[in-house]
């Protein structure tokens, strides 16, 4: 008799299809996939602000300090809804999809964990930006990075990813 559940989840290792191609995303090919991302995340979060009031009084100045922690929980939770998914399977959001790009790992190009991707990728990026003053400089740099010849932004450093070209 064995000890194998017939109803256990299949174990699989999730990995970017083996298709030769592992070139590295062009930067217009990065900067489409950033502007549709970011296209999304206005199209979704603003609305929600609206609702919630949070819009109204950040425009007169108002925010309290659970306003702005508040709205940022909020976006993530709508980047994650949106993008998880993509992310988990594919290494991908919905712009890197349409542009046909992924995140993989830079040592063996596979598809890191949605965790790893959110923990280190998305929430230092996210938590920076925060910073009166010097959080929009250090997220510029941040951008700017990627001119080097690697074509790696200071996020893809600190998860140890690159985004390469997707068939």
């Amino acid at each position: 008799m064995t000890n194998e559940n017939p109803y256990a989840t299949p174990e699989a290792e999730i990995t970017a299809p083996d298709d030769g191609s592992e070139e590295l995303a062009s930067l217009g090919a990065r900067f489409g996939g950033a502007m549709i991302d970011g296209l999304i995340a206005i199209a979704t979060i603003w609305p929600a602000m609206y609702l919630l009031g949070l819009f109204d009084r950040a425009m007169e100045g108002q925010q309290s300090i659970e306003d702005i922690v508040g709205g940022a929980v909020l976006g993530f939770a709508l980047f994650l809804l949106i993008n998880g998914y993509l992310l988990a399977n594919r290494g991908q959001t919905v712009g890197k999809m349409l542009v046909k790009t992924r995140i993989v790992a830079v040592e063996d190009k596979k598809i890191l964990p949605l965790w790893k991707l959110l923990l280190l990728r998305y929430l230092p990026v996210s938590a920076v930006a925060y910073i009166p003053i010097i959080g929009p400089i250090l997220n510029l740099i941040n951008i700017l990075i990627i001119f080097r010849n690697d074509r790696r932004c200071g996020h893809d450093h600190i998860a140890g990813t690159v985004v390469i070209k997707a068939v």
